[in-house]
């Protein structure tokens, strides 16, 4: 119901400012509709442009997560991780099936196996729903689960790269390394406020060591790229990300080999859905991109972009991050949306322009959080919610700063 509001209101608010600029405004702009027509066009021709190069890359990484997933990749993270999980979770027993199903889910999110993320995390929340005292009420555990999925920790951003690639992007992987980083952080401030929050003792030597190593990894990430200028910081990141993707490949190759897997029949299911996934896409991109082009070629977006420029640069902060602001807006309410405002920035600045950079970042930072918590909390009949949007947002929030600031530190 809310991304029906916000689709409409981008029509209605771009008519309303359009016939204000073409007869009231203190210099008429008669040709402004024809302008919006255009832009409405030629946004539609982008979304299927966008759509067909997007099936290409799909159905490759899709085939090479098939590989993994076949060969036992998804498995093999799950029990690196188990550990710490049923710490996080502690009225959920060591061997209930809840266990195995939300960590399987969190391992398929960061390989971005979306397709098979969404079916285990719905037999989570209704392994932890069969848990729960108060059926209409989410449980700490339901929570904990929510939060760690709403903030988006993914390791192979494949559609963004993806993105970047169509849009003719000099380096698409530039920015893995610092959306990993975002991500980073926004799952652990969200997990870290949430465990406070539900009174998790965070000092247990378990739950230390993986989130202490894990910091410490990230940490020595950071350390090492401060010691080094802007030029070789971009060498950097984009010789580390590609290293590590083709790695990825290779590993789940070498890994269904040893597992005796027939890894080219793998690729081929893989990719059968990697297309259909692309074909299901094309119509709410299209969508989203006609929404938020008439919205931007109306003035309305300049309008409020102008608003929050003055407020910033009223207290002397640098203002290029409010162009890139459209997309952390939208991404809590719609992955479409915000995809879309990012395709828009990218035509308006560049793909390889600051802002492009920084809208792909706080696009990979987080998840959509009101639609993660509207499909999973509704699939088991959960109302009351309790703190969950509070503390989703709060992550949400995280991952955006830390993508701003990122994009200035190794960017600006």
């Amino acid at each position: 119901m809310a991304l029906n509001f916000i689709w409409a209101g981008f029509f209605i608010i771009a008519f309303v400012v359009a016939l204000y600029k073409a007869f009231f405004a203190s210099e008429t702009q008669p040709e402004i509709f024809s302008e919006i027509m255009k832009v409405l066009f030629e946004r539609a021709e982008l979304g299927f442009k966008l759509s067909l190069f997007l099936t290409g890359i799909l159905a490759l990484w899709m085939g090479i997560m098939k590989i993994g997933e076949k060969g036992g990749m998804v498995t093999l993270l799950s029990k690196a991780v188990s550990p710490l999980f049923t710490r996080l979770f502690p009225g959920v027993p060591k061997d209930h099936p809840a266990i195995g199903a939300m960590m399987m889910n969190f391992s398929a999110n960061m390989l971005g196996l979306d397709n098979a993320a969404t079916p285990l995390g719905l037999k989570a929340m209704n392994e932890l729903q069969s848990l729960n005292p108060e059926k209409d009420t989410a449980s700490n555990a339901q929570i904990m689960f929510l939060v760690l999925n709403t903030s988006g920790l993914t390791l192979i951003p494949v559609s963004i790269l993806a993105y970047r690639a169509a849009e003719g992007s000099a380096n698409p992987t530039i920015v893995f390394v610092p959306i990993l980083l975002a991500t980073f952080i926004s799952s652990l401030v969200g997990l870290i406020v949430t465990a406070l929050v539900q009174r998790i003792n965070l000092l247990d030597k378990v739950i230390w060591a993986y989130l202490g190593g894990m910091t410490a990894l990230i940490g020595a990430l950071v350390w090492y790229l401060t010691a080094l200028s802007k030029d070789e910081i971009k060498i950097f990141t984009d010789v580390l990300s590609n290293i590590l993707l083709f790695g990825v490949i290779i590993s789940f190759i070498v890994m269904g080999l040893w597992k005796k897997i027939n890894v080219y029949d793998a690729f081929i299911e893989g990719a059968k859905d990697g297309f259909q996934v692309a074909v299901t896409i094309i119509p709410y991109l299209v969508a989203m991109l006609a929404g938020i082009g008439v919205f931007t070629a109306s003035g309305a977006m300049d309008y409020v972009l102008d608003f929050f420029r003055f407020a910033f640069s009223s207290l002397g902060m640098d203002t290029r991050f409010v162009d890139a602001l459209p997309t952390a807006f939208l991404k809590p309410l719609t992955g479409g949306g915000a995809r879309a405002a990012m395709i828009e920035s990218w035509q308006q600045f560049g793909v390889d322009s600051f802002v492009g950079y920084m809208t792909s970042i706080l696009q990979g930072s987080t998840e959509t959080t009101f639609y993660v918590l509207a499909v999973y909390f509704g699939s088991v009949g959960v109302k009351k919610v309790r703190n969950a949007v509070t503390l989703g947002l709060i992550a949400d929030l995280a991952g955006i700063v830390s993508a701003i600031l990122i994009t200035y530190w190794l960017f600006g």
